[in-house]
């Protein structure tokens, strides 16, 4: 009987390997253009693996910057876009996205909106208010994808970045199932239609994953990946859990020394990047794009250049060989751009852990 019973076990383990690898190739060859190139989700719904990061520093943005760009990536073909409350310019994205559906250009179920949890909205009370406010400063009914940003809580109220006399963050008990109980309770109420996190590590996914009572899974997770930091352990079990990576740094990041890890060199300056877009008559912002949805990771590069904001989305008019992917793998030099150190003493800092 327990010969049968392992038999079956190994059967069923195979069976749902075969399923993934045969998932993962279909995604990798099938045909993506500027119109078609979503992906599907646990959940049934699907997530565009190019969307428009919208985070600007707010102190040097000038006001309108993120309405401008917004309107443009709609008009260039971009249908994701990747805002949070505390990018301070969720109301011009949302009027940028409000504007284009008015004139025709779009219609609401064309738009993929991804919003974020912030660290001091994690008590399950404050959850749907954070989600809420999100939608009337957006002015739209709901949104498409609302992650959890970071898994690390702060004392929790208004005060976005709390402190204390001696200027040392003030943190809070993070209680992720509990939080993530407030976030299934606004997907049922119509709230939001997608629920996934970001910077997760492994063990910090499965605290969410073997939940008693789990009633909706994370779709996605969102951490930094690029030819850099490819992230092929974390890649590798998300994948066997039906979760998505979207990758954010995708072109890797600033030189700004007050929150970039200096130590990794700028990535769009590869040789290697530099010789393969040269072959296909392109950037090397291109080829580090394309390898990303090539890989199945979605990728949201953040600029407010219209210029980029064009050239970024011209990844569907070629296509990198094998040679070329495991190439661009051997990159990978498993350093990050975005530390985030100044929270490294966080009892919940993800990036302690290999992954």
């Amino acid at each position: 009987m327990l010969d049968i019973f392992n038999l079956s076990l190994h059967i069923n383990t195979l069976t749902a390997a075969l399923g993934l690898a045969l998932k993962t190739h279909s995604l990798l060859s099938m045909d993506l253009t500027a119109e078609s190139h979503s992906v599907p989700l646990s959940d049934g719904n699907s997530i565009p693996l190019i969307g428009l990061g919208t985070y600007g520093d707010p102190r040097t943005t000038p006001k309108g910057t993120g309405y401008e760009s917004v309107k443009l990536a709609i008009e260039t073909g971009y249908r994701h876009f990747d805002g949070a409350l505390v990018y301070f310019n969720e109301h011009e994205v949302g009027q940028a996205i409000r504007e284009k559906i008015a004139d025709g250009t779009v219609k609401r179920e064309d738009i993929f909106y991804c919003g974020k949890l912030w660290n001091t909205f994690h008590p399950p009370n404050l959850v749907r208010p954070a989600l809420e406010k999100t939608l009337k400063t957006l002015q739209l009914d709901y949104v498409d994808l609302y992650i959890v940003e970071m898994p690390t809580a702060f004392k929790p109220g208004d005060t976005l970045y709390p402190k204390d006399e001696n200027g040392q963050y003030i943190y809070h008990e993070t209680d992720l199932c509990a939080t993530w109980e407030a976030l299934e309770a606004c997907k049922d109420a119509g709230l939001v239609k997608s629920l996934g996190v970001s910077n997760f590590n492994k063990r910090q996914l499965e605290l969410i994953l073997n939940k008693p009572g789990l009633k909706h899974k994370p779709v996605c997770n969102q951490v930094e990946c690029h030819p850099y930091f490819t992230q092929p352990k974390l890649l590798e079990f998300c994948r066997q859990q039906n979760i998505v990576i979207v990758g954010y740094s995708p072109l890797g990041t600033s030189r700004d020394a007050s929150w970039v890890n200096l130590k990794c060199p700028p990535l769009l300056e590869d040789q290697l990047l530099a010789s393969i877009a040269k072959k296909y008559n392109t950037r090397t912002a291109q080829v580090a794009l394309r390898f990303n949805v090539q890989r199945g990771v979605v990728v949201i590069p953040k600029s407010f250049d219209p210029v980029r904001i064009k050239t970024n989305f011209q990844i569907f008019d070629f296509s990198l060989s094998e040679a070329e992917m495991k190439a661009i793998e051997g990159l990978n030099k498993n350093i990050r751009f975005v530390e985030l150190l100044m929270w490294s003493d966080h009892p919940e800092y993800p990036f302690h852990d290999d992954y």
